[in-house]
């Protein structure tokens, strides 16, 4: 959206090299003295790092979110001749890397709370997969905005069907459910590390982790040519290899990621408190799970008012997202839906909207947006 500059933008990824910034510098530095760039020192000790915050034995970093998801289907034996479920309200790469590792996409509706997979479609389409589709051999549950998708409901259809689970962490660093961090209940769980996230480098990245250390070591060889011994391809990989200097700085802003994520929930506290006796509600909280505001999305009957609105008082907003995949016409009429038809998906898409959502929001600009969210949401 075009107009005067903004006061409060939706997403500033500066500001968090801003606020680290000479631990950044001093990594960066110290990666960039080694002389080793590509799968060293720095590498390892994120991965290590990472595996031990999450809670898992293993982590494999790789190139980005894309194809950390496309990695993860390969190292369980998924692609052609098989279909793999998923959501359409999502980032279009969920299912992208379904169709990088030669698996067929299937999309399941949402439910309307939380904007995740909806487990009561999730069985119908595993019971009884659509017409002309290959066994649904893994299904891909999508964390959304921060939050957890219902994987107490979601875990035992998958074990009933012989279908794995591979977590897309990306919008769910930190995030937990039952006391429990995401990336810990399937088989593999995948993160994007991408700028915004709530773990982001300064560039693309992305890390794999598993509690299974044989599919650690498949996944160190895939993502650089299928290599055990150095230029011997004991099968078909790629190349996708997190680089020593974006794993320095991600091991300094995974020491700072849980202060990150307390910030962020204390300002979805003050979106809250504003928005009480308005029109509109906050986002929804699943029982016994921990939000960590990848994203803050409300549900506006007239979003695109409502987002001109919050422009014209300075404040960034964004979409997430405004096209479910199986409507974008790299996709429309050729990916297999369940049952409903993804209608909810479609709903939420014309209505959702983000507010401004990172650390690093001053007191002054949370304040900003409090006040112009309850002048806009009373029109």
């Amino acid at each position: 959206m075009s107009g005067a500059p903004l006061l409060v933008p939706q997403a500033d990824p500066g500001a968090g090299y801003r606020a680290h910034r000479d631990e950044i510098d001093a990594a960066v530095a110290r990666a960039l003295g080694s002389g080793w760039y590509i799968l060293g020192a720095e590498g390892r000790a994120f991965e290590t790092g990472f595996a031990a915050w999450l809670g898992t034995p293993h982590a494999v970093g790789c190139g980005n979110g894309t194809d950390a998801l496309a990695l993860a289907l390969r190292a369980l034996g998924i692609g052609p001749g098989a279909a793999v479920a998923t959501v359409s309200h999502t980032a279009v790469a969920t299912v992208a890397a379904i169709e990088m590792a030669g698996a067929v996409p299937v999309l399941i509706d949402i439910d309307a709370v939380h904007y995740t997979m909806d487990p009561a479609e999730l069985a119908e389409v595993l019971a009884a997969p659509p017409a002309g589709l290959p066994p649904v051999r893994a299904v891909i549950p999508v964390h959304l905005y921060g939050q957890a998708a219902d994987m107490d409901a979601i875990l035992p259809l998958c074990r009933r069907h012989g279908a794995h689970v591979i977590e897309d962490c990306s919008q769910a660093h930190g995030a937990s459910l039952g006391g429990r961090r995401l990336g810990t209940f399937g088989d593999i769980a995948t993160f994007s590390l991408y700028p915004t996230k709530n773990l982001g480098a300064l560039g693309d990245g992305g890390v794999i982790a598993t509690a299974d250390a044989e599919r650690a070591e498949r996944l160190a060889a895939l993502r650089q040519y299928g290599w055990r011994s150095h230029y011997v391809s004991d099968e078909v990989g790629v190349n996708s290899r997190l680089d020593e200097v974006q794993a320095a700085v991600l091991s300094v802003k995974l020491r700072h990621l849980d202060a990150g994520n307390a910030a962020r929930q204390a300002i979805a506290a003050r979106y809250d408190a504003a928005l009480a006796g308005t029109r509109l509600l906050p986002p929804a909280r699943r029982p016994g799970g921990t939000h960590v505001f990848h994203q803050y999305v409300l549900r506006a009957p007239d979003r695109d008012a409502m987002r001109a609105r919050m422009r014209a008082a300075g404040i960034g907003t964004g979409v997430h997202y405004p096209v479910p995949v199986h409507l974008q016409p790299a996709y429309r009429g050729r990916v297999a839906l369940g049952p409903a038809g993804c209608r909810r998906s479609e709903e939420a898409s014309a209505e959702v909207l983000s507010l401004p959502m990172f650390p690093e929001l001053t007191e002054a600009q949370v304040a900003t947006v409090c006040a112009a969210l309850a002048a806009a949401a009373d029109r």
